[in-house]
């Protein structure tokens, strides 16, 4: 079996017969299929329900149209939701068909639909985005995703996806649930927030105690309690961390929770 080309058709080889398929409505140099009447309203039926159309032909004629679709997973309205809750512009990236990327859109609740990509394609949207101000984070789990997830501010790679898109991702998503994507995010708000005030109480308790004891107002023993109590502040608001909860919407893993529970 060949590769597929650009043109999105792929020769195979059987039964001594040259068989083409491919998902393009095109006609590519590497198809050359020609079609009737009866085979395109299959396929444009098939577009029009949001599902992907394969033609498969020889000797220069179309000989079926199988249709395929991608269930979408439970939960990803709700993750969508929660994205939305969190501030950020969700947007499908995907190589399947405009019709298909819309079906998916319209059902998970996402507006800004950028379909028939190449991976290429990809990396130049979130290069796109960036150079117009946006920080972009691309979640992914293909091979076809890799380079995208490598060029984005942060690359989310599903866990149960490509060993490719692990290795290019900044974040390894454990659970195959989107909505686990929403929970990061919130997890990274609250650490960033942790660090930023355990900087402020550190800098500011130092900055007023050092004048009184430069200026003898303040004995030893008293600045040794009041920098012991500092450290004790900062361990015990970043300890606070321990307190945050995954969204309710999402699929728990009890596995996960025991071992977070004894770290």
């Amino acid at each position: 079996m060949a590769s597929p080309s650009r043109s999105g058709c792929t020769p195979i080889s059987a039964a001594y017969r040259l068989v083409r398929a491919g998902i393009r409505k095109q006609n590519g140099p590497a198809c050359s299929i020609r079609w009737t009447g009866e085979w395109a309203a299959v396929r444009d039926r098939a577009g029009a329900e949001g599902r992907t159309a394969v033609v498969v032909g020889w000797d220069g004629a179309v000989r079926g149209v199988l249709t395929v679709a991608d269930a979408v997973k439970e939960g990803s309205a709700a993750a969508v939701a929660e994205l939305r809750a969190l501030g950020l512009t969700p947007v499908l990236l995907t190589g399947d068909n405009r019709a298909v990327a819309e079906s998916v859109a319209r059902e998970t609740g996402i507006d800004e639909v950028i379909a028939e990509v190449l991976p290429e394609d990809k990396v130049a949207v979130v290069r796109r985005l960036r150079a117009e101000g946006r920080r972009v984070a691309m979640v992914g789990d293909g091979v076809n995703d890799a380079a995208a997830l490598a060029t984005a501010d942060l690359g989310l790679a599903m866990g149960t996806g490509t060993d490719a898109a692990i290795e290019a991702g900044d974040l390894t998503l454990v659970r195959g649930d989107l909505r686990v994507a929403a929970d990061a995010i919130r997890l990274s708000r609250r650490t960033l927030g942790t660090i930023k005030g355990n900087l402020f109480w550190a800098f500011g308790y130092n900055v007023a105690a050092l004048p009184v004891a430069a200026a003898g107002l303040l004995s030893p023993m008293i600045a040794g309690a009041a920098m012991a109590f500092s450290s004790v502040f900062v361990v015990t608001n970043s300890l606070r961390l321990r307190t945050f909860t995954q969204s309710p919407t999402a699929a728990r893993d009890p596995h996960l929770d025991e071992s977070i529970s004894k770290s």
